[in-house]
């Protein structure tokens, strides 16, 4: 049952789990712990529950990846979310879709999609809350959260909607990115009020910015896309991404670049296979073959959009026409080399690395170490999964494991 906040209203409610934040993680934890007898109640800040849901995936909503595991998430500690992951997997989700009479469908790379709407999705978890009891309110802004001790309620929450009691507190309130959305950092500022540390945040999945010559050579060519394999420059980072890349106005986005964004940081340049598994002049190392600039960008454009190719290779002819000359432009497309300038911020970006960091929380509970029955679950936490339902898993594991401990 949802409803909508009385910004007046003063009254003092007492319940067993009080969820801060009605998004998948929440949600998930709220219908968990009501389905095991607590008395729930969830708060969110804005209109109505599982605004970011509702927008994911181009409105289809990409529920989960069937191939999850623990190495698909970035975190300063990278086998936590190995545990939840366990406890709660791809299979389970489908399972939970399809009772509920979804129909989805699988697109690539283990991604599962709603054939109809991300609403869907939505109103699963709100009829699964319904079914176990769990009190939503929406339009509810949270003012102070304190410890509160008295008859085993050990937090006390002032609301625009009055007074909240609760023996368990779960911190469910998302990241910083898409504020217009609404994000805040309320769930950070929680974790530091209580001792908490916090690994510093960044925007994640984000499309990266050209500045200077890159920008001037490229945005012009903005909405032509390619197939590429992406990875880090300078650093040795074993993960890499064969995905496409969009050039946009200001730079780069598509899956892999967002994909690599998550791992990147300002001091570093990015590489770039322009032609994976391809090998672009072998037609022209042959001893009658004619080499010159058109026949080396009529190879090119076998892999990249023609005028991709026609300015990759203005910016990059070959010295001479040798082999060895040939060769040395063959590596170079195999390994291009760019320096963004930055990313396009938390504005732009699909989830929001970093977080409550690991280190603080139980693995199998969600709960800190540190201040029994209090939680932290979903991208608050400092585990960021790669693009492509991974998130959404990481959201209902977490949510899971906490409703099942609360």
């Amino acid at each position: 049952m949802t409803d909508h906040a009385s910004a007046n209203s003063s009254s003092l409610q007492q319940t067993d789990v009080l969820v801060l934040g009605a998004g998948a993680a929440g949600l998930t934890c709220a219908f968990e712990a009501g389905q095991r007898g607590r008395s729930v109640t969830v708060l969110d800040h804005a209109d109505k529950v599982g605004k970011k849901i509702l927008i994911s995936g181009g409105g289809r909503c990409n529920f989960t990846n069937l191939h999850t595991r623990a190495e698909n998430f970035l975190s300063d500690n990278p086998h936590f979310a190995r545990s939840a992951l366990a406890r709660f997997t791809p299979a389970d989700m489908v399972a939970l879709v399809e009772k509920h009479g979804i129909a989805y469908h699988e697109k690539t790379l283990g991604q599962l999609f709603c054939d109809r709407s991300a609403s869907e999705i939505v109103a699963m978890l709100e009829r699964e809350c319904a079914e176990a009891r769990v009190n939503i309110l929406t339009g509810t802004r949270v003012i102070s959260v304190a410890p509160y001790d008295e008859s085993g309620r050990r937090f006390r929450v002032e609301t625009s909607r009055g007074t909240f009691l609760s023996r368990s507190l779960v911190v469910a309130t998302g990241g910083l990115s898409i504020p217009k959305m609404g994000a805040t950092a309320l769930g950070y500022d929680i974790a530091k009020q209580f001792g908490l540390r916090i690994v510093p945040c960044r925007p994640g999945l984000v499309p990266l910015v050209l500045d200077g010559k890159d920008l001037e050579r490229w945005s012009d060519l903005s909405g032509l896309s390619a197939e590429v394999v992406v990875r880090s420059a300078t650093r040795k980072l074993k993960t890499s991404f064969r995905e496409k890349m969009l050039i946009t106005h200001r730079g780069l986005s598509g899956p892999a670049i967002l994909q690599i964004s998550s791992f990147w940081t300002s001091d570093e340049a990015i590489e770039l296979d322009l032609a994976p598994d391809q090998n672009i002049f072998a037609s022209l190392m042959q001893s009658n073959s004619t080499r010159n600039a058109t026949s080396a960008v009529s190879a090119l454009r076998s892999v990249l959009p023609a005028r991709m190719a026609e300015r990759w290779m203005t910016l990059n002819l070959p010295v001479s026409w040798t082999n060895a000359s040939l060769n040395a432009v063959e590596q170079k497309i195999h390994a291009w080399k760019l320096k963004p300038a930055g990313t396009e911020g938390y504005a732009k970006a699909e989830v929001t690395a970093g977080g409550v960091d690991t280190r603080e929380l139980d693995a199998k509970t969600m709960e800190s170490r540190q201040v029994p029955g209090l939680s932290f679950i979903g991208e608050v936490v400092d585990v960021t999964g790669w693009l492509g339902g991974y998130n959404f898993q990481w959201a209902w594991a977490s949510g899971v494991c906490a409703g099942r401990a609360v």
